[in-house]
């Protein structure tokens, strides 16, 4: 799929821009706050905290942040909100398949926000059900090879546990069981290797190209999902030129 890139590349892409710094430490410390309070203060015990954790670190939010997320969901700041993990799906511009992840205290709110976004740009919101059967769970690093081999990393990968691994423009995309990507991860960097991103993730069976005016809605819709303050992922299964992604 040359000239074309996945969301997944677009978002990291994005999110370096300092003016999407501060709404990413807020959708991570919503999901540091849920974690524990979902499964304790450990991350050695408590997976979902270990990976927002980690995730945290990666986009250089402070260890007293951290530390505070963890103590609110610990109880030291008994605020009485009780979030919930909801999943949107529905269809953008071109028939692509957009599944948006949320956190949230209040559904009505957050439906209403989701679906207007939709509405807005070309899309329309479905039941749930309607495009998840189309994304796989899974676990995935992204490690920059730098001026490494691309094909020495991939057989470290493969030997640390990997189920697959690709490489494109300097970058070594490796899939793990979503359970084993922490692990994976940790045996990587423990060999030199730089780690970009670890996390679990939603990847699309098939990948949709899309051009024109129908990839810029399409972009646009996805960008709105993104920057709604309940949202924290979006997947899709469109591709992009890289005129689009760039725009």
């Amino acid at each position: 799929m040359a000239g074309h890139s996945k969301w997944s590349q677009i978002k990291r892409q994005k999110a370096a821009n300092d003016h999407k710094k501060g709404q990413i430490f807020s959708k991570l410390a919503r999901e540091i706050y849920v974690a524990v309070r979902e499964s304790g203060p450990s991350p050695d015990l408590n997976v979902r905290l270990r990976f927002a954790m980690e995730r945290a670190k990666r986009e250089g939010m402070s260890g007293d942040t951290v530390e505070r997320a963890i103590a609110k969901g610990n109880g030291a700041s008994a605020d009485g909100l009780d979030y919930q993990t909801v999943f949107y799906e529905g269809y953008g511009p071109g028939g692509v398949a957009v599944m948006a992840v949320a956190l949230t205290e209040n559904r009505n709110r957050t439906a209403a926000e989701v679906r207007q976004a939709f509405n807005r740009h070309g899309g329309a919101l479905g039941e749930t059900g309607t495009v998840g059967w189309q994304f796989d769970t899974i676990g995935q690093i992204v490690v920059i090879a730098g001026n490494q081999d691309p094909d020495e990393i991939e057989l470290q990968a493969i030997e640390a546990g990997a189920t697959d691994v690709s490489s494109e423009d300097g970058e070594v995309t490796i899939i793990t069981e979503a359970a084993e990507v922490n692990a994976v991860a940790e045996t990587l960097r423990a060999v030199g290797l730089d780690v970009e991103a670890a996390d679990v993730t939603r990847v699309p069976q098939n990948q949709v190209e899309i051009e024109g005016s129908q990839a810029q809605t399409a972009m646009k819709l996805l960008e709105a999902l993104e920057d709604l303050e309940d949202v924290q992922e979006v997947y899709t299964n469109a591709s992009f030129s890289e005129e689009t992604a760039a725009a």
